[in-house]
């Protein structure tokens, strides 16, 4: 059960979150990953706290399992030289250095490809390689704001809320590996390694969905509205007698179930179209009927006729849900210096055709800095 990349080779040369991020995931499916650091400092993310435990940062624990490390100084021959060593043998390399910083090193990727014509290479950027702003760097606050996702984000539209996570580097760490997955794909049909390059901006227009096209075809620009889908109604967040409760009538089957279980007077109101316009008028009448429910009877009984529902968890709610735990959402793992942990989980699971479950459960604690750094030095020798 070593995952599907078992036997890949990663070298990850990046650092904070969009590259380390699709390095784990790469490790997370049996790759070998060996994160290269800056000698004494390491990750940027290692101070990026408190929180801490110990010396380490939560933040570098959560993006940098089933990594090995070694710390090597790029301007220095001599680590250099091991870094090159490294590469001749990888199958990925992965960096989100600015434009220019690797040839200014004399480490550029289509150099490292002259010396290893079966390299796949991934390179995330902020705002793109090229173009009139290439250049610019990237931080994933400031690409949530100019990719427009904080303009569809908050509870009105002057009142602009980035995501509560750092939605734009998760995201171009994804599509980065879904990129090296194609490109390995290809390299067993052609022998041939090339790059694959993203960028925050990329990945949050990528995941614009409807709201792409909203503009793009319809020329409706889409703005903030709170808890509240633009397109579908009732689909969000309503008050109830203790608390609130979420709903998702993404038909007119389900509208007719809602209508039929709570009563509810849905004159004018008989198409989602209708409700959409009228979205004020919706709220007020399923939250009438709602006011007299407790959350907790609300649920069941929304449930009981198939109307998909939720609450909203705070994450240690989630964490401690029998169903995250059922997923193999939470792993624990032996750090080196920490002890056991236990780590928010790789969220893939594979089965074998007569249902077997294959998935990798011997996962490895995020590395101290240069855990790894004799034994990878005298396997390169």
């Amino acid at each position: 059960m070593t995952g599907p990349l078992d036997g890949v080779l990663v070298v990850d040369l990046s650092r904070a979150l969009a590259g380390p991020h699709a390095t784990m995931m790469l490790g997370d499916l049996g790759a070998r990953v060996i994160k290269v650091e800056a000698p004494g400092r390491g990750d940027d993310t290692r101070g990026w706290g408190p929180p801490f435990a110990g010396d380490e940062s939560t933040y570098f624990l959560s993006a940098n399992r089933n990594k090995e490390s070694i710390t090597l100084d790029l301007k220095d021959a001599e680590d250099r030289e091991v870094l090159l060593r490294l590469i001749d043998r990888a199958d990925v390399l992965v960096e989100n250095f600015r434009s220019g910083v690797l040839e200014r090193l004399g480490l550029g990727l289509e150099s490292l490809q002259q010396r290893n014509p079966r390299l796949v290479a991934l390179s995330i950027t902020g705002f793109g390689h090229d173009g009139p702003e290439g250049g610019r760097a990237g931080y994933d606050q400031i690409a949530q704001g100019e990719a427009g996702l904080m303009s569809l984000t908050g509870s009105g539209p002057e009142d602009p809320q980035r995501v509560g996570v750092p939605i734009g580097d998760l995201l171009a760490g994804m599509y980065g590996a879904y990129g090296v997955l194609a490109a390995l794909r290809e390299r067993d049909l052609t022998g041939a390694g090339q790059v694959v390059r993203t960028s925050l901006l990329a990945a949050v227009v990528g995941v614009h969905a409807f709201q792409g096209t909203r503009y793009t075809v319809a020329g409706e620009v889409g703005v903030a509205q709170g808890n509240h889908h633009p397109s579908i109604a009732p689909y969000g967040l309503f008050r109830c007698a203790d608390g609130s409760v979420q709903i998702a009538v993404g038909s007119e089957g389900l509208w007719q179930r809602l209508v039929e279980a709570f009563e509810l007077d849905q004159t004018g109101l008989e198409t989602n179209a209708a409700r959409v316009a009228d979205r004020a008028r919706v709220i007020e009448v399923v939250e009438q009927a709602f006011a007299q429910w407790p959350a907790e009877r609300l649920l069941a009984r929304l449930d009981e006729v198939g109307v998909p529902a939720g609450k909203v968890r705070r994450l240690d709610e989630v964490y401690e849900w029998e169903q995250t735990a059922s997923q193999g959402l939470l792993i624990d793992v032996d750090h080196s210096t920490l002890g056991a942990l236990r780590l928010p989980g790789p969220p893939l699971r594979f089965f074998a055709a007569d249902g077997s479950e294959t998935t990798r459960r011997d996962h490895a604690a995020p590395p101290t800095l240069d855990q790894h750094g004799d034994a990878i030095r005298e396997w390169v020798s």
